[in-house]
């Protein structure tokens, strides 16, 4: 019953904004830190953002800092990120999955959703 549906992708031109959302059932996300991550062909998985139970703290990596937003919603048990200023590099699939902690550690997620795909392309 555990369970993380993305949901949101699509194609978008560049320069274009995309809002994915992360709904979970089977638990509350009130005590998991959540992270986004997204996988593009021929390349590793990589972590983009993660976000507090709280929501309290957050991190970005590099590549998107400044144009990606992460938050929660802990009462629709729903984590978003809002991406804007898309770059064909950011093509992927994307994946939230759950953290063993509260609070967002490097190698704490254990649980995973199935991924939506962002394509940006003109």
């Amino acid at each position: 019953q555990l369970q993380l549906v993305e949901s949101g992708g699509g194609l978008v031109q560049p320069g274009g904004s995309l809002r994915l959302s992360c709904a979970a059932s089977g638990f509350t996300l009130d005590y998991y830190a959540i992270g986004w991550f997204r996988q593009a062909p021929g390349k590793e998985r990589e972590e983009v953002s993660c976000i507090s139970s709280s929501g309290g703290s957050t991190y970005y990596a590099d590549s998107v800092k400044g144009r990606f937003t992460i938050s929660r919603d802990n009462a629709k048990n729903t984590v978003y990120l809002q991406m804007d200023t898309l770059k064909p590099e950011d093509t992927a699939v994307y994946y939230c999955a759950r953290s063993l902690l509260s609070l967002c550690v490097s190698n704490s997620f254990a649980s995973w959703g199935q991924g939506t795909q962002v394509t940006v392309s003109s």
